[in-house]
């Protein structure tokens, strides 16, 4: 199987064929691919027109904007104060130590007065400890408080001692607790250091609310000041963190390829350029990687074809699955290019009126399944490369599962003629594909209000159609290029008016009634096994054309009641003309250029059978005569239709030489013949099963019996033979 225009330069080419023909399909693929992805970068300036839309070349971050909104993420960020419920508590036991250092002082200086009246006579006047001692022992026990303290109580105003020293015990103790009361109250609030004041004042506030002497309310207000302190602190760590996840929570800014950066016809602004500046379009120079991303599909595709066809022992057969492949994916190549020519925003989804489904079907039916397979897989890669504008849009993926789809329903057809299943193939190349596409268009979420919606299922539809009307109205064009035995060579040679077959009715009428005998038979037996039933005929036609050469010598060209040759001849001798019509015909039929499968039928109908006639006299006359010698030189069939012929031969004329055949009597004879031909191993290469072999069994005995079934001699039929009979002897006279 080769496309034949290819046939003479391989033969020319011979080993170097394959390597150049892989060479050039490596190279069509990178220039095609090349032609779709390479892009001339422009420098673009602020302010510039833009002559056409100027489309992201790839997919990238779009770093400043993901940084400046990052930014404006962790401003957004308030700044983040812990509470310390605990200074409050901590206020409050200075406040109450304040107090008993007081009181303290107090108890002291009551102490030191009544001494001294103790010590003074009673005329000498008792000078008792004065306000400035008073406070001068406060300090003594102030210096002697912890350091943290000791700020705090330095800090309080002289008037506060000098009031509390003159206050007696009750008003001193209302004193206290008005200030822990107001203490409570505003440190169980949040203050923060901007809001200290406003707190000190409401405090101020809430002293001159009091029902306290005014002495009193000085006292407290002079505590406030220093009691009403910050208990709420900026932490400025868990702000740093909270900024920080805020800047981590930003999705990145993407520019994805295929975006419209710029509008035909619109300005090109500052933020235009920034993406410009991301993506490397303001820059002349043009990145290698999608044409090494293109070298590489390309080597890919190649080395996965060649591990797919070397485990094909036959070189010829491994070689045309390449050639065969490599043609059939060089057509979708320009299919594909074809379309992407057309295709514009307005018109983003004609491509998808290429036929994705034809070249795996077509690689399915003449090459094998899984090659169908390989097919539709890469011409979704393929499809990515050439349709590379489109990337970054909804229209991309609708374009690639729609190939993939397609193609993949393609190779589940049955391997036979596209045409002979046709609820089949209208299911799977047509019906199925469009599904999924309407499913795709529905995840898309697209309008179906919308008329362009419409015109892409339109164009999805059309290529499904497409890919089955192709594949039903090219196969056997297709057929005639690639094989040596389509239906229209076939039926071609199945034209009783080819010059072979009018010569063979001329000059061997008998072989020409067998051959359609055989033909008829053959072609019955063969569709009952689901075989090739015209090659089948047409084989049969010809299989006997070797006997041109020595019409005479077989008993079927004899003339009535003429003496058979081969009395006159050695069995030697006769031997050598019966397997010469085999070596013969298959000189004739390769000269006339006839399909490979008619030639193997004629060089294989007689298998490696026994001529047991011819064998039975050489062995009279020579009882050193081996079976091997009279043996025909084969090979046995190979092909259920080559064993089909082998067999519908020899009963065809074996039953025309019985004497009186009966339906038992031909049943019985096929039975044996089938058999003995199984035990001889003339049926071992031919795959066929024990089943095959009863069916084909009952029709050559249907066919048989129907041919040459006994007649009934009615009376009248037989009187009117005898008239006839009487009439020709007196005009003999």
């Amino acid at each position: 199987m080769i496309i034949r225009p290819l046939t003479r330069l391989k033969n020319k080419m011979g080993r170097y064929f394959l390597p150049v023909l892989l060479l050039l399909f490596f190279l069509i693929t990178s220039g095609i691919l090349y032609s779709s992805v390479h892009q001339t970068d422009t420098n673009y300036r602020e302010g510039q027109v833009a002559e056409e839309n100027i489309r992201a070349n790839k997919t990238i971050e779009d770093t400043p904007a993901t940084q400046q909104k990052q930014e404006l993420a962790a401003e957004a960020v308030g700044p983040e104060y812990t509470y310390q419920e605990e200074i409050a508590s901590e206020q409050q036991q200075l406040v109450n130590r304040l107090f008993d250092m007081v009181e303290k002082v107090r108890d002291d200086s009551a102490e030191e007065n009544e001494r001294r009246r103790e010590e003074a006579t009673d005329d000498d006047a008792v000078e008792e400890v004065t306000e400035d001692e008073k406070v001068a022992a406060m300090n003594e026990e102030i210096e002697q408080t912890e350091e943290e303290e000791l700020s705090f109580y330095q800090q309080i105003p002289r008037n506060f001692y000098r009031i509390v020293f003159s206050l007696d015990q009750e008003e001193l103790t209302q004193v206290q607790e008005e200030t822990l009361d107001i203490v409570e109250q505003r440190m169980t609030e949040q203050v923060r250091q901007a809001d200290l004041n406003t707190a000190r004042q409401d405090a101020q506030e809430q002293v001159e609310t009091l029902d306290i002497s005014n002495e009193q309310k000085e006292a407290v207000s002079d505590l406030m000041n220093e009691v009403i302190v910050v208990n709420t602190f900026l932490n400025e760590q868990r702000t740093e963190e909270l900024r920080q996840e805020a800047e981590d929570s930003v999705q990145p800014v993407m520019i994805y390829q295929g975006e419209i950066i710029v509008r035909e016809g619109s300005q090109i602004d500052s933020n235009a350029i920034q993406k410009l500046n991301v993506l490397g379009m303001t820059e002349q120079t043009q990145s290698f990687f999608p044409f090494i991303a293109i070298i590489l599909v390309a080597l890919l595709q190649i080395a996965v074809l060649y591990y797919f066809t070397h485990s094909v022992k036959n070189k010829d057969k491994r070689e045309n699955q390449v050639v065969f492949y490599v043609v059939a994916m060089t057509l979708s190549l320009l299919f594909m290019k074809f379309f992407q020519l057309f295709q514009t925003e307005v018109m983003a989804y004609i491509p998808l009126f290429f036929p994705a489904a034809f070249i795996p079907v077509v690689l399915n039916l003449f090459v094998n399944r899984r090659s169908g397979i390989l097919a539709a897989a890469f011409q979704v890669v393929l499809a990515a490369f050439i349709f590379y504008e489109a990337a970054g849009t909804n229209v991309l993926p609708i374009i690639l599962l729609s190939y993939m789809f397609s193609g993949l329903m393609g190779t589940l057809l049955p391997r036979r003629r596209i045409s002979h299943q046709g609820k089949q193939s209208m299911l799977w190349i047509v019906v199925f594909p469009f599904l999924i596409s309407l499913t795709i268009f529905v995840l898309q979420g697209v309008n179906f209000a919308d008329s362009q919606t419409w015109i892409a299922l339109a164009c999805s539809l059309t290529g499904s159609v497409l890919s089955l009307l192709m594949g039903v109205g090219l196969y056997q064009f297709i057929e005639l290029m690639i094989t040596d035995d389509s239906d229209i060579v076939l039926n071609e040679l199945s034209n009783p008016n080819h010059t072979l077959l009018k010569k063979l009715l001329e000059e061997a009428p008998g072989t020409y009634h067998h051959s359609m005998m055989v033909a008829n038979l053959s072609a019955n037996a063969v569709a009952e096994i689901g075989g090739n039933t015209l090659l089948t005929r047409v084989a049969c036609y010809y299989h006997d054309i070797g006997k041109l050469k020595h019409a005479n010598f077989f008993v079927e060209n004899l003339p009535q009641e003429a003496e058979n040759p081969h009395n006159f001849l050695l069995p030697e001798d006769s031997k050598q003309i019966i397997f010469g019509h085999v070596t013969d015909g298959v000189k004739v039929l390769e000269q006339e250029k006839m399909p490979q499968m008619v030639i193997d039928i004629c060089q294989q109908h007689h298998g490696t059978t026994l001529m047991k006639f011819f064998y039975s006299k050489a062995k009279e006359r020579n009882s050193e005569v081996t079976e091997e010698e009279f043996r025909y030189p084969g090979p046995n069939p190979q092909t259920r239709e080559a064993g089909v012929v082998s067999i519908a031969d020899s009963c065809e004329a074996a039953v025309r030489a019985m004497e009186n055949p009966t339906n038992e009597k031909i049943d019985e004879f096929v039975s044996n013949l089938i058999t003995d031909r199984m035990l001889d191993g003339q049926l071992d290469d031919t795959q066929l099963t024990l089943k095959e072999l009863k069916i084909i069994k009952k029709s050559l005995i249907n066919g048989l019996c129907s041919t040459f079934h006994s007649r009934i001699k009615y009376p009248k039929m037989k009187s009117e033979a005898e008239k006839m009979k009487e009439e020709q002897e007196r005009s003999g006279q």
